[in-house]
């Protein structure tokens, strides 16, 4: 009786574990693994997983993934980098993300400092890699230096650091131009605050050497760290070296502590560049009001139409998380990019899939998304261009590009002209 009992119990234990995963006697369920690798504590992390969760919710709804006949579902895995604080961090959770959880692709990656050891680990298992985050250009020098090992990386958001500064380069002429007109500055002088961090480097660097031809000063240049809670020195400095702007290249925390005390304390000169936190709907409230007239670089804008998608999006978004996306839900893209490579190459394997990347041509949120041939993702008119906002009395409204189309005839509906911030005229006008 026991040895009977035993062969019908054990067979009935093993059905059972099988259920977790598949039916019993049948396949394993149709899914298709994707790693979401971020700064998960904070907002760039964060929506990574909102960009990502929004894509595959979408994707899933309409029926999934189609490989061959066969429809599969996409089962993302959540993984926290904590590259802000130690980008160490980002190798084993990298690691952890393709050894255990066994993921397909990832998508992800804010810090370069950790999106660089990610990528190595990523091209060591032969991984496709489509960053959402880093804007280091050098990131994908590998495709043309060593193409058959780091053919598996793209870069979807953002344009890479020496795009960024074209565009912080117009934001800055853009205020260099209504110094001139309003507070009669022929030559306004710039300071450059940016974090002490290797995606800035170029940008520091090119700002440096640039910025004297464009018809401006540099008057020196500040380098805070991206965690700092207090600039105070910093903004005593830029106010004794007589700014009448201030360059700003922030991505981490420090952009709220930074705009917070730039009004709080009024320096005389305004504020333009890059700040990730302006990007935040939460911006306003961070700073207390204090970040009124700060002005950055952005994706995506309340009310502004780039593509037909992006406003949907945007509504969407916010519907969903009670949050307006920053550039890191570029992850929604990436999904989407990837199911259709997917279904192009009739299979996950990465080989096949990578050939199909390199085909992507999609009018997404943020603009028409194609791969130059090192697989980064191409800047400029009929591309993906960005934008420029301002927060102006709690809203965050679009400023750049300028809406008569006098930049390369590009303008999207919604944008509205830049201002100076008030205390800026009455301290520097005529």
């Amino acid at each position: 009786m026991k040895r009977v009992l035993k062969g019908v119990i054990i067979p009935i234990l093993a059905c059972l574990v099988l259920l977790v995963t598949s039916s019993c006697g049948g396949a394993a369920e149709n899914v298709v693994k994707i790693g979401v690798v971020g700064p998960m504590t904070f907002i760039q992390g964060e929506h990574h997983w909102y960009g990502a969760t929004l894509a595959a919710e979408e994707i899933n709804a309409a029926g999934g993934i189609m490989i061959g006949n066969e429809a599969y579902q996409i089962q993302l895995v959540k993984v926290d980098s904590n590259e802000i604080l130690s980008p160490t961090d980002a190798a084993s959770a990298m690691e952890r993300v393709l050894t255990v959880d066994k993921v397909d692709f990832v998508v992800g990656g804010f810090r370069t400092e950790g999106v660089f050891p990610m990528q190595e680990i990523a091209m060591d298992n032969k991984t496709i890699f489509l960053g959402c985050g880093s804007a280091t250009k050098a990131l994908c020098d590998g495709v043309a230096d060593d193409y058959d090992r780091y053919k598996y990386w793209f870069r979807v958001t953002p344009v890479n650091d020496v795009f960024l500064f074209s565009v912080d380069m117009e934001l800055l002429k853009m205020v260099a131009e209504a110094l001139r007109t309003e507070c009669g500055i022929e030559t306004p002088k710039v300071a450059i605050l940016a974090e002490k961090l290797e995606w800035a480097e170029t940008i520091v660097t090119f700002a440096n050497a640039l910025i004297p031809s464009a018809g401006m000063e540099v008057v020196g240049t500040w380098r805070p760290s991206d965690t700092a809670t207090d600039v105070t020195a910093e903004l005593t400095a830029i106010e004794d070296a007589g700014a009448h702007i201030i360059f700003t290249t922030i991505s981490g925390p420090m952009g709220i502590v930074y705009a917070k005390q730039w009004g709080e304390k009024q320096i005389p000169a305004a504020s333009v560049g890059i700040n990730v936190e302006v990007q935040k709907q939460g911006f306003w409230d961070a700073t207390d009001g204090y970040g009124n007239y700060e002005t950055g670089l952005n994706t995506f804008a309340e009310g502004v139409k780039i593509t037909d998608q992006t406003i949907p999006f945007f509504n969407t978004f916010v519907d969903r998380f009670g949050q307006f996306p920053t550039y890191n839900a570029g992850t929604y893209e990436a999904l989407f990019i990837l199911k259709d490579a997917i279904e192009a190459a009739g299979t996950v394997d990465s080989d096949a899939v990578v050939v199909e990347l390199e085909k992507t041509d999609r009018i997404g949120t943020a603009g028409r998304i194609v791969f130059d041939d090192n697989h980064d993702v191409i800047w400029g008119p009929g591309y993906v261009t960005a934008v420029g906002v301002q927060w102006r009395d709690g809203e965050m409204l679009a400023v750049w590009p300028p809406a008569d189309g006098s930049w390369e005839g590009v303008a999207y509906e919604g944008v509205v002209e830049y201002e100076l911030p008030p205390w800026v005229i009455e301290a520097l006008g005529p």
